[in-house]
């Protein structure tokens, strides 16, 4: 994603497009159905389908390749959907108003690196016309009031990634998308981040993190596991310490996984039968 889809991404609360309302409350945050994405030849998502709830951080977790890029972006609205269809807030993912709610942060970040900390943030709060207090609310929420003024070619890797979170919180988004926020990180920072989050989720704003680091499950409400574009389940990470026989979560996955192959191989054996 270049600036300009991420400045439309980081967008202010508004007004619901004519003849559309929020979702409730008790509404799914999301809603996924039967989506498929298809570049070229290559099947990126199969058949994915789950519910997010609202006011929680749900975790997208699956090796490198499976897909969570992909599926991030249909949420956000950013990538053409083969079939299936993508609820945002109550309303079709990519539709105009829900610029106004849904805050997206990518692996690479979407800053300008010759403008300061405070400058990227007000830039984009300006945008979403949001006051001077909400980019010092932003900053504040990210920890980086220290280093307002300083130029974000001059940061840590690390801070450098807070600015871009900084750019999304600006506008008070009520769904949060992270793209692998804490890639890079070492452990303190990470969780320090995952602090953060809690907080948001806390306060009510929903996430979406994604992530290739099983540790990070736990600090999770739900979980979404994603492989080779299919997600083989949802559930908490209790239920996959469970469902996996390990209390090593890492361990749990490829359980799952060894169990879903051992399924497919079942399956085709059947159907060559058949045949």
């Amino acid at each position: 994603m270049n600036k300009s889809e991420a400045a439309m991404s980081h967008s202010p609360a508004g007004s619901p497009a004519p003849g559309m309302s929020p979702a409730s409350p008790a509404s799914p945050a999301v809603t996924v159905e039967g989506l498929h994405v298809t570049r070229g030849r290559k099947k990126i998502l199969r058949g994915v389908d789950f519910a997010m709830e609202p006011g929680r951080i749900t975790g997208l977790l699956g090796p490198s390749g499976s897909g969570k890029t992909t599926l991030m972006r249909c949420i956000v609205g950013v990538q053409r959907l083969t079939a299936g269809s993508v609820d945002v807030l109550g309303r079709p993912a990519g539709t105009p108003s829900l610029r106004h709610d849904v805050g997206y942060v990518t692996q690479a970040p979407s800053v300008y690196t010759d403008l300061s900390v405070e400058a990227n943030v007000r830039y984009f709060g300006a945008m979403h016309g949001v006051s001077a207090a909400d980019t010092a609310e932003a900053i504040a929420a990210v920890g980086l009031e220290s280093l307002a003024r300083r130029k974000t070619a001059d940061l840590s890797g690390g801070e450098f990634s807070r600015v871009s979170l900084a750019c999304a919180l600006v506008s008070h988004p009520k769904l949060l998308v992270l793209d692998e926020p804490t890639v890079g990180l070492d452990p303190v920072l990470r969780a320090e981040l995952w602090e953060r989050f809690a907080a948001l989720a806390k306060a009510g704003t929903t996430l979406l993190v994604s992530s290739h680091v099983m540790e990070e499950a736990s600090h999770c409400s739900s979980l979404l596991l994603l492989r080779d574009g299919l997600l083989l389940a949802q559930l908490s990470p209790a239920e996959l310490s469970e469902r996996g026989h390990s209390n090593d979560l890492e361990q749990a996955f490829l359980h799952i996984i060894q169990e879903a192959g051992a399924a497919s191989s079942h399956r085709s054996a059947n159907e060559s039968q058949v045949a």
